[in-house]
């Protein structure tokens, strides 16, 4: 048998202020990149404390503000820290933050900063430091490997027309991934339209390799029987080498098609 140990520890950071107008000087401060995962809520936990690398009290006295941006300095999230700590006294200077995994949902794997800062009952801010040289910006990675994320998508854009003035259309090939989707496949065809009229088809083959001579089946119809501002989607199964899309319109125009296997 063989034996895995997992550790389920607190995601807790450090971070040094001057909220009494000591004198700061020269401190370590121990300090580290912070990690939040995609696909799952990520709650962090700071700790505020002084220059003499003590605890300072929040309750009832601070507001924590966090901002995170990414790697092209765009702010991702900016929230307010719930403190944790307690009367009693217990988690003296501490609050959390959660990362939520709709924070993260467009967000690639990469190196992001944060900034923490405190807003006093008086509305006056005071800036937390993040290293031993009072550098304010932290650092947190995001990592995308702790849970799959979603297929990407297949964006169908060229469409020929069969014949001169026949107004029946065929898009450009694309894979149905077989060999991913087993023998419960299920896919999504999403139609984004400017002022279209007419039936849409999904067509499918079995065909390895695409010839002259490849027969398509319809798998799928969406009719468009009034002018819609809105995209229209359809879900069908099927385990299938290729798919294409083919229209037949009265107005208007289609002017891409989304898919995701």
């Amino acid at each position: 048998m063989q034996l895995t140990y997992r550790y389920l520890a607190t995601n807790k950071s450090v971070l040094i202020a001057d909220l009494t107008n000591n004198i700061t000087e020269y401190r370590p401060v121990y300090q580290r990149t912070m990690k939040v995962y995609r696909g799952i809520d990520n709650v962090l936990t700071f700790e505020i404390k002084n220059p003499d690398q003590k605890p300072v009290s929040i309750l009832n006295t601070y507001t924590p503000k966090f901002v995170m941006f990414d790697a092209n300095n765009k702010m991702i999230v900016e929230r307010d820290g719930t403190i944790k700590e307690t009367s009693t006294p217990s988690f003296k200077g501490q609050f959390t933050v959660t990362v939520t995994e709709n924070d993260l949902l467009n967000v690639q794997g990469q190196f992001c900063s944060y900034n923490v800062y405190m807003v006093a009952t008086s509305g006056d801010k005071t800036l937390t430091y993040a290293d031993s040289q009072y550098g304010a910006q932290g650092t947190i990675k995001v990592e995308g490997d702790a849970f799959p994320g979603p297929a990407d998508t297949y964006n169908i854009t060229t469409f020929t027309e069969t014949g001169a003035g026949t107004d029946i259309y065929y898009s450009e090939t694309i894979t149905a991934e077989p060999a991913k989707n087993g023998n419960e496949a299920l896919h999504t065809a999403a139609v984004y339209t400017t002022d279209f009229t007419g039936d849409v088809h999904v067509q499918a083959t079995l065909d390895n390799t695409i010839t002259g001579s490849t027969y398509w089946g319809n798998v799928g119809t969406l009719s468009f029987d009034t002018v819609s501002t809105q995209p229209k989607y359809i879900n069908f199964n099927g385990v299938y080498s290729h798919i294409r899309i083919q229209y037949h319109k009265q107005n208007g125009t289609i002017d891409k098609v989304l898919v995701r296997n």
